[in-house]
Parts: structure tokens; sequence; C-alpha cells
């Protein structure tokens, strides 16, 4: 008679099992097994939500940015926003700063994003991207480098003014 190793491998297992007596170790009487047990401690730093400055978000650039036009900012380095604000709806905007910047001589428009509210541009020798952002007084209109950080250059600065007459921010 034939027997399957699987059938096999079940009854050796079985009769270990009652050979051994498997679970006497632990059974009530022994000194391994205690009765009594403690309730779960919590450490009470992590019963509450945290609250220390590393669990905050940091301000996006669109929440930085300037309500109202500032003459400084067409003057200043890149560490300050190139931009302007007009009123209006984001979405009208942009198709009005698309149809500014095709008549525009000598720009070339590599991209343009609606959803993100940019244009990838090439303009007088620098590749930056001009971006359309809501904010609370209206729209607000600025040349970017591809990391988000304000441009730097002639170039940006020349085509937010262009921009801004066109658009009459």
């Amino acid at each position: 008679m034939r027997v399957s190793p699987v059938l096999r491998t079940a009854l050796t297992s079985a009769m270990l099992v009652g050979l051994l007596g498997g679970c006497h170790w632990f059974n009530k009487d022994s000194e391994l097994y205690t009765a009594e047990t403690r309730p779960l401690e919590v450490p009470p730093d992590l019963d509450r939500p945290a609250i220390d400055a590393a669990m905050k978000m940091p301000p996006t650039a669109s929440a930085n940015a300037p309500s109202a036009p500032n003459a400084a900012s067409a003057t200043a380095g890149a560490a300050t926003p190139i931009g302007f604000t007009v009123p209006g709806e984001r979405d009208a905007i942009f198709a009005k700063v698309g149809e500014a910047l095709a008549a525009t001589e000598g720009l070339t428009v590599a991209s343009r994003a609606q959803l993100l509210g940019t244009y990838d541009v090439s303009y007088g020798g620098s590749n930056f991207l001009v971006r359309v952002t809501k904010v609370d007084a209206g729209v607000y209109i600025s040349a970017v480098d591809p990391r988000g950080l304000p441009a730097a250059g002639e170039a940006p600065q020349q085509l937010i003014a262009a921009l801004r007459t066109a658009l009459g921010g």
C-alpha cells in the first residue's frame, strides 16, 4: 500500500505533537505563564499628534506671491520675484498671456501646460517659465526658472514688462 508524501507528513506531525504534548510547557501551572497581564503602556509622546515645526508644511511659492505690482521687483536680482498681478480668472488670463507671447518678437514657446499654468519659453537667449497663478487679488504672472525660483537676467525682466503692458497690469 502506497501512502502519499503529504499524508505521510501529516501523520508524522500528528504523532510528534501527541508524543511531545506541545503546549504542556505553557500551561497555567508553569512559571513561564503568568495569569496577570500588565496593561499596554503607551509613551506620553505617542498618544497625541505631534505639533512641532517638523510636521508643518512649507509655504508654497503661490502663497508668497505679492498681491500688487512692486516697482523694485523689475530691477532687483534673482532673489526677488519678477511679476505682476492682474484682475480676472486664471484660465482667461492664461489664454491672454498665450496670445501676448505669440505676438512677442523673438520669443519661442517650447511648451505650455494650462493645468500647471506655465509656458516654457525661450527669449533673449534665456530659457525660463512664464507662470500664471491664482492669488487673492486676481492672477499673478511671473517669470521663474525650471526649479520654480525667480528667473534671473534681463530677458525675463523685459518679457514680464512687455506682458504687463499687453495685459494692462
